[in-house]
């Protein structure tokens, strides 16, 4: 389940989203948190150490597991949405639900930066799966 705050005046597919969820199986409740660059940034210095913008961050729950626990949050930065769909030539849906799969990935406990490309594989498998342009670790490896 998708619990959904929209700071922005984007548009957000739920039931896609909400498909991608079923997709991988998750049953616990998902914060997914729509934003400008400034707010995102914020969060990026206060948790990460990095005074810079991003695209997504995912703050996972310690509880998971736990039955009827939320998953955890995702944050995605619309100004990032949309410079890089524009950049890339494809949709701001597209991209968005791009950082919405690399988001949820990391809830679920995936690490590109530690991992033997794990999260990679099972990103390329979600993006054909739902026939979407490959993400930003598909196209950087």
């Amino acid at each position: 389940m998708l619990n959904l705050e929209n700071m922005t005046d984007f548009k957000i597919d739920v039931d896609f989203l909400e498909k991608i969820i079923k997709y991988l199986k998750v049953e616990s409740e998902v914060e997914l948190i729509v934003s400008d660059s400034s707010y995102i940034q914020n969060l990026n210095r206060e948790f990460r150490g990095l005074d810079r913008e991003t695209d997504v961050l995912s703050f996972p729950l310690e509880s998971e597991g736990v039955l009827g626990m939320p998953l955890g949050s995702i944050v995605i930065s619309i100004d990032r949405v949309e410079q890089v769909s524009r950049e890339l030539n494809h949709s701001k849906d597209e991209e968005f639900a791009l950082l919405f799969i690399h988001g949820l990935l990391h809830l679920l406990g995936y690490d590109h930066e530690q991992d033997s490309g794990q999260m990679r594989e099972l990103e390329i498998e979600i993006i054909r799966e739902f026939n979407l342009p490959d993400s930003l670790i598909v196209r950087s490896s």
